[in-house]
């Protein structure tokens, strides 16, 4: 039984993945600040789904807050560190740029400085795909420069990468970053579209969309993201990028569905999952969007030998059954 620390373990990825680490007979300390970001009561719903369980421990702590995330480190030690815990939403950093800086940079640092001190075997965390920015070449690799975020919230997690890479290099730490390609499904994030589609489609209100409805997402089902997190925790990557002659223990990967759709099309199999056809408000592009993502997912096929492959028709008709049943419709 490993002793696992799971950062973020009230939010959607987190719960998932404990639920997960725990099923498989290891021990899982869990950490959220459980901020008013998006409905309190929902993560407070998943969490109860995880304190029946007598190998996991929670704290409510914020991975800001230096001295207790210290003295967690030092007092539990675990072994392997799950840093999910981070301010999400890209439109969400364009007025609250404040709260990106705390968590998404001071409170990695902390994470890093207690892997550092605690000895940890391998730190996973989350990068995401909007690393990729103003990118055009599709699909999106691992060895593209990633040089042009085009939102705060881009830009703190690529300089989350940085600093895994440097905290590899002086230190010998083993870090493993994933870039997440928007990830849905049940206990989902209601400030996601297909969320907020979801509510506004059942309680007959127009939804928002986008660019005119002309836009690529490479949809990843919450399953999916889960086993690419469990197989690469247990890998520690191997010493093979090569500065200054010195080999570091770094690597990152996509979580990709590896298929594109077009959000009209998303749009359409929401609508057939629910039975109510959408009315649309067609708007131009957010600030801080990007029109495509795809995510080339070689790597992770190469060293986990895993493939997501859960279909947006299975996804969204699991999501939606959940939906409906969380909220007693």
């Amino acid at each position: 039984m490993k002793k696992i620390l799971v950062t973020g373990t009230a939010g959607f990825i987190g719960f998932h993945l404990s639920q997960k680490l725990l099923a498989n007979g290891e021990s899982v300390i869990g950490i959220d600040n459980l901020n008013d970001y998006y409905d309190v009561n929902l993560k407070q719903a998943r969490l109860k789904k995880l304190s029946g369980n007598r190998n996991f421990q929670f704290f409510q702590l914020d991975i800001a807050d230096r001295d207790n995330i210290t003295d967690l480190f030092a007092k539990y030690k675990p072994e392997l560190v799950v840093n999910l815990a981070a301010q999400a939403g890209v439109r969400h950093s364009l007025t609250h740029p404040h709260t990106y800086v705390d968590s998404n940079l001071v409170g990695f640092t902390n994470i890093l400085e207690g892997c550092r001190h605690a000895e940890v075997e391998h730190l996973v965390y989350a990068s995401s795909s909007s690393v990729y920015g103003a990118n055009t070449k599709i699909p999106f690799a691992v060895g593209d420069r990633v040089e042009h975020p085009v939102s705060l919230y881009a830009a703190t997690k690529r300089a989350n990468e940085l600093m895994a890479y440097t905290y590899s290099h002086l230190y010998g730490i083993p870090t493993t970053g994933l870039r997440f390609f928007t990830v849905y499904g049940p206990w989902g994030r209601p400030d996601m579209a297909y969320f907020s589609f979801t509510n506004s489609i059942i309680n007959r209100k127009p939804i928002k969309v986008f660019n005119y409805g002309k836009m690529r997402r490479d949809f990843t089902y919450i399953d999916d993201i889960v086993e690419g997190i469990t197989r690469v925790i247990n890998k520690k990557p191997e010493a093979t990028l090569n500065v200054n002659n010195k080999l570091l223990p770094y690597k990152i990967y996509n979580i990709g569905n590896n298929q594109p759709v077009n959000l009209i099309d998303f749009i359409e199999i929401l609508e057939k999952e629910i039975g109510i056809i959408a009315e649309k408000e067609l708007l131009p592009l957010q600030p801080g969007e990007v029109e495509e993502t795809y995510a080339d997912i070689d790597e992770l096929i190469k060293d986990t030998d895993f493939k997501p492959q859960t279909s947006l028709e299975v996804g969204l008709k699991n999501f939606v059954i959940w939906y409906r049943s969380y909220y007693g419709l």
